[in-house]
């Protein structure tokens, strides 16, 4: 798959600890890749870092990110080929508590990575996920494309904005003139679901914890809508962009952002988002909104023409599939019991890649 570029590539993830992380990370392991995770410990108990690490990582190296000059030095010994920047403070309601912290992870991190990349003059590509919470939301029915505005309404939006812009800046000033140093790039997301999320104010970790305890699931606002698509996704779509970008250089169309959503039936409110929960795990749920309560986006959708038509990338999984995948895990790993999560997550990213080769998507061949 991707064209066997991973194949004992030196990968540096960073936010490994974390959900997305963690499934990138055992996905590159999966391929051959010699993976250098670097992050803080894991930031939920129970998490799935602690179910793919065995074997994943050819190393692991506790670090923040706000420490420009720890994590140079990590950058530097890690001498990687490739960087996926996953790093980040990604609750949007921990912002209203906590906005200077995620300013300084979401914003100062990100420059501090492509700064530590630039002073070791390392010639490798590196791709930085932010979020389809970047664009300045307008409340409408169009899906963002990736030339519309960077903006948020909340402190987690805007400082995914402004990380958009950090890397358009040190891309511009720094990395495409320099000759040394490779390709850089942003990749937006959609609203991601999958096994071994734990965090805090997330619906689907809300959800599971509300059954697991026999209790109704409180939902905040049951009538937002959003872009749900499975981890694997956004990820299928980060390491074809990683791996066109190591082969044609910046100085190809590609080397530009590029939203990895999913397909418009699967943009769906949060109501029917835990109904299809709930086909699969029984229980209830109970309209939790309240007047007053802190701003979130009530309609957001992205554009993925451009993932289509330039890198013939496409999402494999249905919303219901999606969906079905997402409890099937948890259900696996806390109803059943199942003591091989490990092997049960890996099959998971298997049978997604086997539904990609089906539809003959490009990043499943060889070459």
């Amino acid at each position: 798959m991707f064209a066997g570029y991973y194949q004992n590539r030196r990968v540096l993830v960073t936010g490994h600890t974390g959900f997305k992380g963690a499934w990138l990370s055992l996905w590159l392991a999966k391929l051959g890749a010699k993976v250098t995770g670097l992050a803080l410990p894991a930031p939920t108990n129970p998490n799935l870092h602690a179910i793919i690490q065995p074997g994943t990582f050819a190393r692991e190296i506790i670090c923040d990110i706000r420490d420009a000059k720890a994590l140079a030095a990590a950058v530097k010994e890690a001498q990687p080929e490739i960087i996926f920047h996953l790093a980040a403070q990604p609750i949007v309601r921990l912002s209203y508590t906590e906005p200077l912290s995620t300013l300084d992870t979401n914003v100062n991190g990100t420059a501090h990575l492509l700064e530590a990349v630039r002073l070791a003059a390392i010639n490798c590509v590196t791709v930085c996920v932010t979020s389809d919470k970047c664009y300045e939301n307008r409340e409408w029915e169009f899906a963002y494309r990736e030339n519309d505005p960077m903006g948020g309404h909340d402190i987690y939006s805007m400082s995914k904005g402004a990380a958009e812009l950090v890397v358009a800046a040190w891309n511009r000033s720094f990395f495409q003139p320099n000759e040394k140093l490779g390709p850089v790039v942003t990749a937006r997301a959609g609203n991601v679901i999958g096994g071994g999320d734990y965090a805090a104010d997330r619906i689907v970790p809300d959800c599971v914890r509300a059954l697991q305890a026999g209790k109704s699931i409180l939902v905040r606002n049951p009538v937002a809508v959003r872009p749900w698509q499975h981890v694997l996704e956004c990820l299928s779509g980060y390491l074809w962009l990683g791996a066109r970008l190591a082969k044609e250089g910046k100085k190809s169309r590609i080397a530009s952002p590029f939203n990895f959503g999913p397909e418009p039936s699967a943009r769906q409110p949060v109501r029917r988002l835990v109904e299809e929960i709930l086909r699969h795990w029984p229980g209830e749920w109970t309209d939790g909104s309240t007047p007053g309560s802190v701003h979130e986006a009530t309609l957001l959708s992205l554009s993925i023409e451009k993932a289509g038509a330039w890198l013939g990338w496409y999402p494999s999984w249905s919303f219901e599939e999606a969906v079905k995948r997402t409890i099937v895990w948890y259900h696996e790993c806390h109803a059943r019991k199942n003591p091989d999560m490990l092997k049960f997550t890996g099959a998971q990213i298997d049978d997604y890649a086997a539904a990609a080769r089906v539809k003959n998507f490009s990043w499943t061949k060889a070459a």
